[in-house]
């Protein structure tokens, strides 16, 4: 009899917790017809199921750990006043509804969806459409945030946040997420050991991406495309962007990535189209930038002269204006064993590689560096006259030199 009681007594706990594990519905057929009655009355691990429909419940409020899931999409219509989901708790996931109209607040970040301090939060499959933030998580840890379609229509930055906004927050996972109109697609503020893979970020006012102060972080696998300033990543270390595209980031002071004081990072694997400039380097120390493709853009490579011990290697340069720039005499970084394409030079002993070293800075370029509206003379005979000088005299130009070119485009 002793040894039945521990075997009675975990059955029955067993039993319980299953007991209270069950679907609440919501909808016109069902037993609530308010989101919010549903999830007063449900217990810890329930199911809430939404049927199709409009619902105009101000901020529903989930403070309980369970699954809220919509059928066929139903509408959470913030009325332009309102944040749509306040999330208060750990383990909640929130899957298939369309939000729309939340509030604009100068001074508040209201959102459509918003995670306060909390661990294990998965936010998949929604649409998110007019909303000020879209999916906003404050210091909050282990969260999943996929498959998301998130859409700002404001025309200034004032009236609009940002698509998925992350501060202080560990562990982070973004994936497939499609992210437009908003100011800064995705903002990164001290997060940590995080990954962003797999999302288009596209037509946002400001950033794609924006990180600042996050360390131990990847971007994998994005597109960054037509947005007002391209990436920004500043004030951070140990981030990893690997097998990016960076297209069409065109205008005054637009650039595919934007590197702020940035230490011990990897950029591998990347591709920076039809930029204004591909990469634009400040203050970046110890950066490899490895295996990329610099295809058709104003500058493809802009380094400070603050940048130092950076390693620019095996990439490919094709049809840009300008490979590298720069503001300093001494460059305290390594060039090798890229492809340029304005290379003259030979291979006697066609081991693939150029015999002569290659400049890769014009003159023209140091020029239009300190006087933009020289740009006028471009591809005039002017401009010709200054670089076939730059080789003559490769002195004039500051010391960056591949002295390893390859003949050919690599594979990448």
């Amino acid at each position: 009899m002793k040894k039945i009681i521990p075997i009675l007594l975990c059955l029955f706990f067993l039993t319980d917790g299953v007991a209270y594990a069950h679907v609440l519905r919501v909808g016109a057929r069902w037993q609530f017809q308010i989101i919010q009655a549903a999830l007063n009355a449900s217990l810890k691990g329930d199911t809430i199921l939404v049927g199709p429909g409009i619902y105009k419940e101000k901020n529903i409020v989930v403070n309980k750990s369970l699954v809220l899931i919509g059928d066929h999409y139903p509408i959470l219509d913030g009325e332009h006043q309102f944040e749509i989901i306040s999330v208060k708790a750990d383990n909640v996931t929130i899957k298939g509804f369309k939000l729309i109209h939340s509030a604009i607040s100068s001074l508040v970040d209201i959102a459509g969806i918003k995670v306060y301090t909390r661990k294990g939060v998965t936010i998949a499959n929604n649409i998110l459409e007019g909303t000020f933030f879209g999916i906003y998580l404050e210091k909050s840890a282990g969260c999943l945030i996929e498959n998301n379609k998130v859409t700002a229509y404001a025309k200034t930055d004032q009236q609009s946040g940002n698509g998925i906004h992350c501060w202080q927050c560990d562990s982070i996972r973004i994936i497939g997420n499609a992210i437009t109109g908003h100011r800064d697609g995705i903002y990164f503020e001290f997060v940590t050991n995080s990954v962003i893979w797999r999302n288009k970020s596209i037509n946002n006012s400001r950033y794609g991406l924006h990180f600042m102060f996050s360390h131990n972080d990847a971007y994998i696998s994005n597109i960054f495309q037509s947005n007002n300033a391209g990436v920004s990543v500043m004030f951070s270390h140990t981030v990893k962007m690997f097998n990016n595209y960076f297209e069409d980031n065109w205008g005054d002071g637009c650039y595919g990535i934007f590197l702020k004081e940035i230490t011990d990072s990897y950029i591998l694997g990347n591709k920076f189209l039809r930029n204004t400039m591909g990469i634009s380097m400040e203050g970046s120390n110890r950066v490899v930038v490895e295996n990329n493709e610099f295809s058709k853009n104003g500058w493809a490579l802009k380094v400070d002269a603050s940048c130092l011990d950076d390693t620019i290697r095996r990439n490919n340069f094709l049809g840009n204006s300008f490979d590298i720039s720069t503001n300093g005499t001494l460059v305290v970084n390594c060039f090798d064993h890229n492809y340029w394409d304005k290379y003259e030079g030979y291979d006697l002993n066609k081991d693939k590689i150029g015999d002569i070293p290659y400049h890769p800075v014009s003159m023209f370029s140091m020029i239009v560096a300190q006087n933009p509206t020289a740009m006028i003379l471009f591809r005039s005979v002017m401009a010709t006259l200054f670089d076939k000088i730059e080789k003559i005299l490769p002195g004039i130009t500051p010391e960056i030199v591949d002295r390893y070119p390859y003949m050919k485009a690599l594979k990448i």
